[in-house]
């Protein structure tokens, strides 16, 4: 009867192995969350308690077996075989949990360093966003104050200039701006809301640098025509200046205008 009740418990604690490796280690699929990646880990760690819960009984049963063998070797020995292949089952289930435990926590492991990169890719994107953005919103003031300048050659050389410094900003951050956005394009996370940041950023960035650069080429044609006309003025001046003290001496010579030479009367 002691035979059979244990040939009974090694029929149900292999019935139970079967089962556990049904519901445990056949059942796989893509986790497309971290939500459904974290449940997964926890059900193998449930899973992974659940058999190793079962290593008493495994023990208590291998002991009772052992015991029957070395009193009734002929009922004994069949049990003996067949608890060798119960208890080379129970391991091989015990590993095999352990190893998609283990399998399941490095791929969330993986999982929250993906997403702590994207956050900090995201964060940084950012920030290089409103450094630009700050740039740009000094580029429009610049450009706005050269809309009404008085027309004094200081003054427009002073706003040629300070147009200038500003154009004169790299180039770094924008292509960091490209790149980081495109990372993250490329890798299926924030698309939508991405896409929208850069185009508006991009679009606001073409308009001003459009306008800045034209503003800057008529600040130049600006400036030079009034260099121009500032030195023919100072040629003239130059001129009447020497006309002048030529005539004081003729005048001081009393020389009469009919016996100077033509271009003198």
């Amino acid at each position: 009867e002691k035979a059979v009740n244990l040939k009974k418990d090694l029929a149900e604690m292999q019935e139970w192995m079967t089962q556990a490796e049904e519901e445990y280690l056949e059942k796989d699929f893509e986790y497309k969350s971290p939500e459904e990646l974290e449940n997964a880990v926890e059900e193998m760690k449930r899973a992974k308690e659940d058999v190793l819960q079962k290593e008493v009984r495994v023990k208590i049963l291998k002991d009772n077996i052992k015991m029957l063998a070395t009193k009734v070797p002929s009922s004994g020995q069949d049990l003996v075989t067949e608890l060798n292949v119960v208890l080379e089952n129970y391991q091989l289930l015990c590993n095999r949990i352990r190893g998609k435990c283990h399998t399941l926590e490095a791929r969330m492991m993986t999982l929250y360093l993906e997403i702590s990169e994207v956050w900090s890719c995201w964060i940084e994107l950012l920030q290089y966003l409103d450094l630009e953005t700050a740039w740009l919103n000094n580029l429009e003031e610049r450009v706005q104050m050269t809309g009404n300048l008085p027309d004094k050659l200081d003054a427009v050389n002073d706003a040629l200039e300070s147009l200038e410094s500003v154009l004169r900003h790299p180039a770094d951050n924008r292509t960091q701006i490209r790149e980081l956005g495109q990372t993250l394009i490329d890798g299926g996370i924030l698309d939508d809301i991405i896409s929208e940041k850069l185009e508006a950023f991009n679009a606001r960035y073409e308009e001003l640098s459009h306008l800045a650069v034209n503003r800057q080429i008529t600040l130049e044609q600006q400036l030079q025509t009034m260099r121009e006309t500032d030195h023919m003025l100072q040629v003239l001046q130059e001129s009447l200046g020497d006309l002048d003290r030529q005539l004081t001496s003729y005048l001081t010579d009393r020389i009469d205008a009919f016996q100077m030479p033509q271009e003198a009367q």
